[in-house]
């Protein structure tokens, strides 16, 4: 599959307020917000990082939707400001729940850059009762060179034990100065370095779900 086209991101927003039309109908609809890695962004799809392999950015979604979440994603264009696509991210965000959507039926999930806009989104919504999954995205030198992200919100990490550019995000925790409904944090084992979220695997998507609706045990 090719890089989508620049004019795919007015598409995919016009079937984002098609969604959101629709959106009263079902008070409980879940819906995901999607935000990819770094390399989906530089890269087409069909290009295999020379390490971690293929991202499987389309086996991702179509694992969240087989269960049934309405999931917004789009490819982002090549540098994106992580800071600024986030503001997007919340003004979407605030029309869904404007039009009735519960806070804690939606759901913000990043991997790795994505997961910085997720923080950024998690930060400028300032909303406790939003869920949010960061994956893969924070290192301890964030809260030096990132003093502006706030945790607001219900929040599961993931990280990996042998990836170096994801880390126990425990110390961005004590440091936000926001409301934290619910925090909890998954370490995994599967010595694929950052490449475990590059595949649609179920150890972190399980989770994601999980959290999703609203089981914050994860039992």
């Amino acid at each position: 599959m090719k890089q989508l086209p620049k004019f795919f991101s007015a598409y995919l927003l016009i079937i984002f307020f098609s969604v959101l039309a629709s959106a009263q109908g079902d008070k409980d609809q879940k819906y995901i917000f999607f935000l990819h890695n770094a390399f989906v962004e530089q890269n087409d799809l069909s290009v295999a990082h020379p390490e971690y392999g293929k991202a499987e950015y389309n086996e991702i979604l179509a694992s969240f939707r087989k269960d049934n979440f309405i999931v917004y994603s789009e490819i982002r264009s090549k540098n994106t400001n992580a800071a600024e696509y986030a503001k997007k991210i919340v003004k979407q965000i605030k029309a869904l729940l404007k039009k009735g959507v519960s806070a804690n039926k939606i759901t913000i999930i990043g991997t790795s850059k994505g997961g910085y806009i997720a923080q950024y989104a998690s930060t400028y919504l300032a909303n406790p009762d939003v869920n949010f999954v960061f994956i893969g995205c924070f290192r301890d030198v964030d809260i030096e060179q990132a003093p502006e992200i706030n945790f607001c919100g219900n929040i599961l990490t993931i990280y990996e034990k042998s990836d170096i550019y994801g880390v126990s995000a425990i110390k961005r925790k004590e440091t936000s100065k926001l409301k934290i409904n619910h925090f909890k944090e998954i370490e995994l084992n599967t010595n694929l370095k950052h490449g475990f979220l590059y595949k649609a695997l179920d150890l972190w998507i399980a989770p994601c779900k999980k959290w999703a609706n609203g089981n914050y045990d994860l039992n």
